[in-house]
């Protein structure tokens, strides 16, 4: 069995360094989230995001950047919140070991 690494009172990941699948799938059973092929697409979307702007965006600018990259049938906020129910921004970074959005309560 794999240690969970520590994580802040929300869940987000102290170390971003420690995070991997394994930690991914253990931060999103803590998110009762079941990860399927839909939602790494979206977990290595913003990963590589943040790796190549050094900074998470908003959540219109997260749909908008999804749609010009992934198509707009995923590029939609009823899409992400099927796969993210909570708050999909949110939820997404907690997922992809990166800090919590500076926009998300």
């Amino acid at each position: 069995m794999v240690l969970m690494p520590e994580t802040t009172q929300q869940g987000f990941l102290i170390n971003g360094s420690d995070w991997n699948e394994t930690v991914a799938h253990q931060l999103a059973n803590a998110c009762h989230i079941t990860l399927t092929p839909a939602h790494w697409e979206i977990i290595h979307f913003i990963r590589d995001y943040y790796q190549q702007f050094k900074h998470l965006p908003n959540m219109r600018i997260f749909t908008k950047a999804i749609a010009k990259t992934l198509g707009e049938d995923k590029g939609n906020s009823r899409y992400l919140h099927g796969l993210f129910p909570d708050a999909p921004l949110r939820d997404a970074c907690k997922l992809a070991g990166l800090p919590k959005p500076p926009t998300c309560l």
